[in-house]
């Protein structure tokens, strides 16, 4: 017997560009579901509250503490403004929170800050957080969570990619999920375009005006992560130890750079697939369209074409799959997969702060 479930979805992503809200309802059976996306906005970050996320690594423990249930009050006020513009309080809230540290191998864990407590208290909404240290305690990498979305909400599709500050893909192999982080996409273009006084290269014009530099794009496809096999995922700190210091030893044109970056992701993207199909592309990098042609033309050279889905499903599909990972959680299911994550055993992850009707 099916059952109809409300749920918001909040993503903040690595590249700080706000707080993705996504409304939505969710009807399933077993593992047939149908979803349909209700209500959707992105709420900006004023200065103070960018600079305090992006620089949140840098603090200390009792500021980190502060800022934690600073930006949960956030996310609470902006709920209850959301919520009530759309005139639908749903049965549960869940956040991703904003990744402050992730690191699954060397310290055996991660954060993501954006206190759950705080977001209850203010919304008056179950909520459910911490999707990620459940599956690290088992042994797997607490990421790429958005697979058990892609299985349950997108079965239509060979895969599904996602360009945001970092680039990732699921797909059906040998009859499990797999998924993995491929490379950074929209982080090192919106650094780039940063250095040019601009936030981020919006239809990748920089990019076009630029020249493939073919001794860095080298360089770049020798890094070490891009021959690992099996469950990997990649963050902020992985970029700025290993990747960035070899896109700044070149001293080439800003525009050259992007064009090369732009390259070595559809050519991350091209090496990482195989069979025929379809790849549904979302995140924020999908709006790049001088990416999307370079990733579009490689993957036209292996029968795969590239599907590009409404606006609402482009900017928050991410959102999406929070919520419906929330909705999991709730009923006990499982929303982290062992195939994808290389834990011991699948999982249903993230700790519930009931709301007064729970």
């Amino acid at each position: 017997m099916s059952s109809t479930i409300t749920a918001t979805g909040i993503m903040s992503g690595t590249s700080c560009d706000g707080l993705d809200l996504a409304l939505c309802s969710f009807t399933g059976a077993e593992n047939k579901w149908d979803f349909e996306i209700l209500a959707c906005e992105t709420v900006d970050y004023e200065s103070d509250l960018k600079t305090s996320l992006s620089g949140a690594h840098l603090l200390s423990g009792e500021d980190l503490m502060a800022l934690d249930m600073l930006y949960g009050r956030f996310i609470g006020t902006a709920l209850n403004k959301f919520h009530s513009k759309t005139g639908i309080v749903p049965q549960i809230v869940a956040s991703h929170g904003h990744t402050v540290y992730h690191r699954p191998v060397s310290g055996k864990y991660s954060l993501q800050i954006g206190n759950g407590a705080a977001i209850a208290a203010l919304s008056g909404v179950t909520t459910i957080c911490d999707f990620r240290n459940l599956d690290i305690a088992l042994g797997g990498e607490g990421a790429p969570l958005v697979p058990c979305g892609d299985m349950l909400l997108f079965p239509q599709y060979s895969y599904c990619l996602n360009l945001g500050g970092i680039a990732n893909i699921s797909f059906e192999q040998d009859q499990n999920r797999v998924a993995f982080d491929i490379c950074p996409a929209n982080m090192a273009l919106n650094y780039l375009a940063n250095s040019k006084g601009v936030l981020f290269d919006p239809d990748g014009s920089m990019a076009k005006h630029g020249k493939v530099d073919s001794e860095l794009l080298s360089v770049l496809e020798k890094l070490e992560f891009y021959h690992q096999t099996g469950p990997r995922s990649l963050g902020r700190e992985w970029f700025e130890a290993i990747f960035l210091p070899e896109l700044n030893a070149y001293d080439i044109s800003v525009e050259d750079k992007l064009a090369t970056v732009c390259e070595h992701i559809a050519e991350r993207i091209f090496d990482t697939v195989e069979r025929t199909g379809t790849m549904l592309c979302t995140g924020g990098g999908t709006h790049n369209t001088y990416l999307l042609n370079r990733i579009s033309h490689k993957l036209g050279e292996k029968g795969i074409e590239t599907v590009i889905p409404a606006d609402d499903l482009i900017n928050f599909k991410e959102a999406l799959i929070f919520a419906f990972l929330g909705v999991l959680r709730s009923i006990g299911r499982t929303n982290t997969f062992a195939s994808v994550t290389g834990a011991s055993r699948d999982s249903s992850g993230g700790c519930v702060y009931a709301g007064p009707s729970f």
